[in-house]
């Protein structure tokens, strides 16, 4: 590998920890922002995001555990999804990318992306079940914004995790023929 991909390499990983750090900060505050909800709601103007769901709590708590429930899923998520990318940057060997190690942890990240948007999808949707019986919804809508980015781009990477699953195998079928 040449020096300027090296350099790039380690550049993106440098980024993919940075992003992995503010993604773990948010599910953490937003942890902290459900149990201040339930026990302390006075606290909730001084914490992250200021996400009050109190009156939601008051007046449906089916309806506010599951949009809790959506909202921290998809928060951990995505800090499991930019661990896995550390994990993979970590260990893959940039000279021969197509071992199985590197096949398994893409096919992973598809996973864990499409459950992403899915998960904001069915989250978007609640919310917006919500909003006619007359529960204030729409400062949820920058959690769940990007779920159809995520549903692509899940696709894309499960065709990504196929195709080095293919290379894998020819690798190895190579490997056993010469």
């Amino acid at each position: 590998m040449s020096k300027a991909s090296h350099f790039v390499f380690n550049g993106l990983y440098i980024v993919a920890w940075l992003i992995f750090i503010g993604l773990s900060m948010e599910a953490g505050g937003l942890l902290v922002n459900f149990f201040f909800s339930l026990f302390k709601p006075e606290f909730i103007p001084h914490l992250y995001q200021k996400l009050d769901l109190t009156p939601l709590y008051k007046e449906s708590r089916g309806a506010f555990f599951g949009i809790y429930g959506f909202l921290l899923s998809i928060a951990m998520l995505k800090a499991c999804l930019f661990y896995n990318v550390i994990r993979l940057m970590h260990k893959m060997d940039v000279s021969n990318p197509f071992s199985a190690f590197v096949s398994k942890q893409i096919s992973s990240l598809s996973y864990f992306v499409l459950s992403i948007g899915l998960l904001g999808y069915l989250g978007r949707e609640l919310a917006g079940k919500l909003t006619p019986n007359g529960y204030a919804t729409e400062h949820l809508s920058p959690f769940w914004i990007d779920s159809q980015a995520f549903v692509l781009m899940g696709a894309i990477l499960y065709v990504i995790a196929t195709i080095f699953r293919k290379g894998v195998e020819l690798q190895n079928e190579n490997d056993l023929t010469v």
